[in-house]
């Protein structure tokens, strides 16, 4: 299987160099949060970014997060915010007894040239974004001071570790239970674009009798290693076609085309939809902002009765996904505010006028 991988990003380092620039973002940022010490592992994947940051006073004193967030490479800002506590060792010596505070970091990306490269931003509380908590002043380097899954995509990211199926198949094992720190990555298997991500349960026993007619006194336990396959993320279309829909809307069609403006509905915090026209995949990887993202249909294509399902990638720091659609029909405007979840899709009819 080792081999297998370093073939696959032996054979996609041919087609690295034009995520020279992308990958920039992706990397090991050590510096400080709020004056704490921290070190952040980022992974740019399509439009979001995930990872783990440490909280820490040494190695052996250390809180980790999941986190999650998104990179505008159009001002080059950065988002993220911690999303789960996968671990902690000694933490309480650092913080103090039910101190913890999860951040919600804002920054700019900015490379002044040479190698240095760097995020500079202010820290908020999650729970509270109004609330002020600190500066973030991050530094781009090579060594981690922490060993865990992401070193293995952050090494090889421009030599096929980008691919966003190998990076959710690791995100799935990274985040299932608290890791400690040195760590090795798991090999993942990727048969026909649909990658399994193999781990191990504890060994199971397994008593072999003895080949004799007398009773089994203290049989010998055989272990026996069983390989689990870590669930795979599911695709757009398979979250379309799984998932329920609920009609939020109908709109009357007429004149030559319609153009559809979606907006983030409440605070910006990285939700991201995919967009379905009569069942057919029309966008995906839409990051919704409080800028417009557009699309515009010939009305001379659509049936007489039509159906848009807005499909939540995910839900964001703040859930459910939350979208305001604004429909521009013939002169005239109609608006429509859309909410997906893990289990339902927003439904908008669009009916054509004879």
């Amino acid at each position: 299987m080792k081999f297998f991988v370093r073939y696959l990003l032996l054979f996609a380092g041919i087609f690295s160099w034009p995520l020279a620039e992308a990958q920039l973002i992706t990397g090991v940022w050590e510096g400080k949060i709020s004056h704490k010490k921290v070190e952040v592992k980022i992974i740019k994947n399509g439009d979001s970014l995930t990872g783990t940051s440490y909280y820490y006073q040494s190695p052996n004193s250390y809180r980790r997060y999941s986190i999650k967030g998104y990179f505008d490479d159009r001002d080059n800002s950065v988002v993220w915010w911690d999303d789960q506590l996968l671990d902690e060792k000694n933490s309480n010596k650092f913080f103090g007894a039910n101190s913890a505070t999860s951040y919600r970091s804002t920054a700019d990306f900015n490379c002044p040239g040479g190698t240095k490269m760097y995020l500079n931003g202010k820290a908020t509380s999650k729970e509270d974004e109004d609330q002020p908590m600190g500066p973030v002043a991050l530094q781009k380097f090579t060594l981690p001071v922490f060993n865990d899954e992401w070193d293995y995509v952050i090494d090889n990211y421009t030599v096929g570790a980008n691919d966003p199926w190998l990076i959710d198949s690791i995100g799935k094992l990274a985040f299932a239970k608290p890791v400690p720190v040195k760590t090795s990555i798991v090999a993942i298997a990727k048969p026909n674009r649909s990658p399994k991500a193999i781990s191990k349960k504890p060994a199971k026993q397994v008593f072999i009798p003895a080949t004799s007619d007398k009773p089994v006194v203290n049989p010998t336990p055989v272990q026996v290693e069983e390989p689990v396959v870590a669930e795979v993320p599911l695709t757009n279309e398979q979250k379309f076609a799984t998932r329920s829909k609920k009609v939020m809307q109908e709109i009357p069609v007429s004149g030559d085309s319609i153009e559809l403006r979606f907006y983030d509905n409440a605070i910006v915090d990285g939700d991201s939809i995919a967009i379905f026209l009569n069942n057919r995949l029309m966008a995906e990887h839409i990051r919704l902002t409080e800028k417009a993202y557009t699309m515009k249909l010939a009305v001379s294509d659509l049936q007489a009765s039509n159906e848009l399902v807005m499909v939540a990638e995910n839900l964001g720091s703040i859930p459910p996904n939350t979208s305001l659609m604004v429909a521009m029909v013939d002169g005239k405007r109609y608006e429509a505010r859309l909410e997906s979840t893990e289990q339902s899709s927003a439904v908008i009819r669009f009916i054509r006028q004879k």
